[in-house]
């Protein structure tokens, strides 16, 4: 059947209740980009953002302005993919290996299985790698707000996260992303706080939109801001939000209308989290700037607070911590779709939940340096991009997989082009990381 003769279907809400053809309330579509826009205010954004503004002021903040840009681009395409199709990325991938695995030949066979579990695999690492960020940043506040150990913290952060999660799928989709937008809105507030204490200074965030650098290591921290800006499960999920949603378009006008509300949709989101980002730069280039201990989240929290007053200091910590919560559900959500879709299991939640949290837990119990952890964990993301980007690139180019709904040239190449910095930019931060010149 081809992806025309699919998409013929009456409009069917979250109650199953059939809508007026191509008629869906707008409002009724949007979500989905709103609990993929979490990855981009996650804990690892938080202390990129501080460390910017605090070493260098306003001089970065076109490298956010760039990178969002970049990021609606691509959760576009997810999202589009997801409602063409009526599949997410990874199981779009799932065809593509089913199709190799019926090969003539025995060998073949086999390898297109071994190439299905490898593909898995770095799924799975960059699972547990977006928990670590997540859950030790999580854990952290905690510690900040009420002096929580670390350890115990990473539980509590996780067990609350396995609450969220039961919210997942089905008719209870909806609630699961409207949780995620109020913890979105609390993290928008804990962030945005400072900037009505402290101010901006216009002329200098004037001159911060025109793209400079200043040194080596301006260069450095630009290119793990802006490489590690798109997260491989921000991409995966938000084409499997958008079919789990199931509304089904009904013809050329239904299918229209619903790309428009996704465009508004993710636009509205990346805007939000796009604030939030330059509000945390421009928060530590006003109170922050010079300030030593500023290179970890808990000396950034000593310095706020030690600038703003307490309760500058509390709603700081509160964002953090509603930060590492919605950011570590969304990424075991991430994951276990990827399993179902792939693997065509899946094992429980709390498991799920368990072994995506442990290799965090061991982190905090071994006494590593929780922000050196976030940034590690960015750096084994940088390693799953590609494995993302480009199926995602190639897929919504396909007439064969999106029908008439292919991306024109003129996308496909503007795509490609954001893919190709993208992964070029997270090379380039691995090879600095590892080399010791990060």
């Amino acid at each position: 059947m081809s992806v025309d003769a699919a998409k013929v279907d009456l409009e069917t809400g979250e109650d199953g209740r059939s809508e007026r053809p191509g008629q869906p309330r707008l409002v009724s579509l949007l979500g989905p980009a709103f609990v993929a826009a979490i990855a981009y205010v996650d804990p690892g954004n938080v202390a990129a953002n501080l460390s910017a503004g605090a070493e260098y002021g306003y001089l970065l903040l076109w490298v956010l302005i760039v990178a969002n840009l970049m990021a609606a681009v691509v959760q576009y395409l997810s999202a589009k993919l997801g409602l063409v199709t009526s599949k997410s990325l990874s199981a779009t991938l799932a065809d593509w290996f089913d199709a190799r695995e019926k090969r003539d030949t025995a060998a073949q066979r086999r390898r297109a299985k071994a190439g299905r579990l490898a593909y898995w695999g770095q799924a799975e690492v960059i699972a547990a790698a977006t928990d670590v960020a997540e859950v030790v940043g999580g854990a952290i506040a905690l510690n900040l707000l009420f002096g929580t150990p670390l350890v115990l913290g990473g539980v509590i952060v996780g067990v609350v996260s396995l609450g969220m999660l039961t919210l997942q799928g089905g008719r209870t989709q909806r609630r699961f992303e409207f949780v995620i937008m109020a913890f979105l809105l609390v993290i928008t507030i804990g962030f945005l706080s400072g900037l009505f204490v402290t101010g901006l200074t216009v002329g200098e965030m004037v001159e911060g939109v025109v793209p400079r650098f200043q040194g080596t290591h301006s260069v450095v921290l630009a290119a793990s801001m802006l490489g590690a800006t798109v997260m491989p499960h921000a991409v995966y999920l938000h084409s499997g939000l958008v079919r789990d949603r199931r509304f089904t378009p009904h013809g050329d006008t239904g299918m229209k209308r619903h790309l428009t509300a996704t465009k508004w949709d993710v636009g509205t989101a990346l805007v939000v989290a796009g604030t939030v980002n330059i509000a945390m730069l421009c928060l530590a280039a006003q109170a922050l700037r010079g300030v030593d201990g500023t290179d970890t989240i808990e000396g950034a929290h000593a310095a706020v607070e030690g600038a703003l007053g307490p309760v500058i200091g509390v709603l700081f910590a509160v964002g953090l911590l509603a930060s590492g919560l919605a950011s570590t559900s969304v990424g075991c959500y991430a994951g276990d779709m990827v399993m179902r879709d792939l693997l065509k299991i899946r094992i429980p939640l709390l498991l799920r939940r368990f072994l995506t949290m442990l290799p965090a837990l061991v982190i905090l119990g071994a006494g590593v340096e929780p922000t050196w952890a976030l940034v590690m964990s960015q750096v084994v993301l940088s390693v799953g991009i590609p494995f993302a980007l480009v199926p995602l690139v190639s897929a919504t180019a396909r007439g064969t997989v999106m029908g008439r709904w292919a991306n024109p040239r003129a996308l496909t190449v503007l795509a490609a082009v954001i893919c190709a910095v993208i992964i070029v930019l997270n090379v380039v931060l691995i090879w600095l990381t590892l080399t010791g010149q990060a």
